[in-house]
Formats: structure tokens, C-alpha cells, sequence
């Protein structure tokens, strides 16, 4: 499936600068040795591959069941217009993706959900974390929801 999901034109702010960067790697530091959770929701470490730069970048996420062996993350950027850079990472390299979390790395492959699916997976990361319904009420972008599929 492609990664399709075009900025919007209003939203909230989007958390940036040099705290968000320190608080990202803390809480990456914290997931890889403990799992546990951000931001209350159940958490893992998303490396992927800069689409511009070539180089591996770490960003902490929340993730649901996604059905069999596989996760679902939401690009939601707390409802800010413009899409997260990882989600733009993911669009360029969905095959050079791997998750820490549990004390353990896996390669994984990216794919954007669309129509039925994403509705459905919608409906499940709503109702266990209703602040991705709140996002997505600030910014006139479907927020992007991602399947985590394990590799190999």
C-alpha cells in the first residue's frame, strides 16, 4: 500500500527542538532496556533509514495489536499539520524498518493502511487511546495508521 497522506493546512503545533530531541532518546534508552510505555500507550523504538540523509533515526511510538504478529503506529505528530519526518522515513525505505521493544529488535516491513482496514484499525487505537481521536480533530489530515509486519 502507499504512504499517501499529504499535509494538512491546519493543526496543532508539532513538538520540536532540542528538549524533544533529549526527551525522545531518554524514553528510547528507557524502552529498549524496559519496555513499558509513552505517553500512555504501550511503546516501542521505530528505527528507520532518513529518506534524505541515508542515516538510521530513532523515534519512541505507541503501538496497538495489530492483528497476528504485526503492530499499528500512528503518525500523528499530536495533530499537527505536517506529517511526522518518520513517517516520510518509512514512505522512502519500508523495508529497511526494525522495532525494539521487550528487550528484544525486529526487522519489520511498513505498510499504510487504507478504506476498511485503516477504519477498523481506527476504531480499535480510539477506543484503547482516545487522545489519537483528539488529534485527530486538531488537523484536517487523516492521520496516517501504519502495520508493523515482522520480516523474514
Amino acid at each position: 500500500m502507499s504512504f499517501d497522506t499529504r499535509p494538512g493546512t491546519r493543526g496543532a503545533r508539532q513538538p520540536s527542538g532540542r528538549l524533544i530531541l533529549w526527551f525522545n532518546k531518554v524514553m528510547a534508552r528507557r524502552i529498549r532496556r524496559k519496555g513499558g510505555k509513552f505517553m500512555g500507550s504501550d511503546a516501542l523504538v521505530l528505527t528507520t533509514v532518513g529518506r534524505k540523509s541515508g542515516l538510521e533515526r530513532t523515534s519512541p511510538v505507541g503501538w496497538f495489536p495489530g492483528g497476528g504478529d504485526s503492530w499499528l503506529i500512528v503518525a500523528s505528530a499530536a495533530g499537527a499539520p505536517g506529517n511526522p519526518a518518520w513517517y516520510y522515513n518509512l514512505a522512502a525505505h519500508p523495508d529497511q524498518v526494525r522495532i525494539a521493544l521487550d528487550g528484544r529488535t525486529v526487522p519489520v516491513t511498513a505498510a499504510q493502511l487504507h478504506g476498511a482496514e485503516r477504519a477498523a484499525a481506527w476504531q480499535q487505537i480510539t477506543a484503547a487511546s482516545p487522545r489519537f481521536a483528539e488529534y485527530q480533530r486538531k488537523t484536517d489530515r487523516e492521520l496516517p495508521v501504519i502495520r508493523l509486519t515482522p520480516r523474514g
